[in-house]
């Protein structure tokens, strides 16, 4: 009962016409598919958008994919600095726009250049709009490129010793979900940390505590970061692409915090250790 009443006061905050439906672009990835299914929870009807009935790559799916639709979260494959990344996201905002979407929430990447020059398209489309840039996921560890090494006991990144804000995923859905869903947030650009910072060999400790297993931080060059990528059967393109962009933005300029977790959703981000409790409940490091 308590659950049922808590959905309609939830229902009842959010600004979300009942009748409208919103698109979740990279429905089945670590924050679209969480957005997709929290506001599935809000009683707000989905449209979810993935591979291959959604690609960025393919124009002639685009259109299916905003016909209809209210509001939108954007995420781009592989990552907004990536070429061709800035005119997709552009195009597509504006279709969207042509096509009565209203209100548009990208998911970007905090001190990605690139990335910005991408986020122009949402501002210039005509929605209401909000950028949501998020430091590095606590959950590449155990959803992503990160969890084979975390399973063999080494982390091998080109991050020499510098710290980073590492943020809960689900924090960036929660504050993704608030900018869909509710006024206020429209010309808003939140950058999204968690409370601390950690250096990459602090990350492997704490994933260790919790999992029980011995996990460390191996640092490398890019170079040899990139052979290790090759060996392991990344496709070359995007091998350029991650050594370029790791290279750069784990130079030490995300290492400070933001408010803006607390600012939106009015409690302190979570903390890495209890990300790292709660994977390894899920048994993910068990394997």
């Amino acid at each position: 009962m308590f659950r049922l009443i808590r959905r309609r006061l939830t229902s009842a905050m959010t600004n979300t016409k009942n009748n409208e439906t919103v698109l979740v672009l990279g429905a089945t990835g670590k924050t679209g598919s969480r957005v997709a299914r929290r506001l599935t929870d809000l009683g707000i009807d989905v449209r979810k958008a993935s591979r291959p009935v959604f690609d960025w790559d393919d124009r002639s799916t685009w259109t299916a994919a905003v016909t209809g639709i209210g509001a939108a979260y954007l995420t781009y494959y592989p990552d907004l600095a990536f070429p061709g990344a800035a005119e997709a996201i552009r195009d597509f905002s504006k279709l969207a726009v042509d096509h009565g979407v209203r209100r548009l929430v990208l998911l970007s990447g905090r001190g990605e250049e690139e990335a910005v020059v991408s986020e122009q398209g949402v501002r210039d489309s005509g929605a209401e709009w909000t950028v949501v840039r998020a430091s590095w996921f606590a959950q590449n560890f155990s959803e992503h490129f990160l969890l084979e090494p975390v399973l063999a006991g080494e982390i091998v990144l080109p991050a020499g010793s510098v710290t980073e804000p590492f943020i809960d995923v689900e924090d960036i859905v929660d504050v993704a979900v608030t900018a869909l869903t509710t006024d206020g947030h429209d010309g808003q650009v939140y950058e999204l940390t968690g409370p601390r910072l950690l250096g990459f060999a602090d990350a492997a400790a704490e994933i260790g505590k919790a999992s029980g297993r011995d996990v460390r931080y191996v640092p490398v060059s890019a170079a040899e970061f990139a052979a290790g990528a090759a060996e392991q059967g990344v496709p070359e393109e995007e091998i350029e692409g991650l050594t370029d962009l790791f290279t750069r933005i784990l130079d030490g300029r995300n290492s400070s915090l933001t408010g803006d977790v607390e600012q939106v959703l009015g409690r302190p981000a979570r903390d890495f250790s209890e990300y790292a409790a709660n994977a390894a409940a899920t048994g993910v490091w068990n394997r």
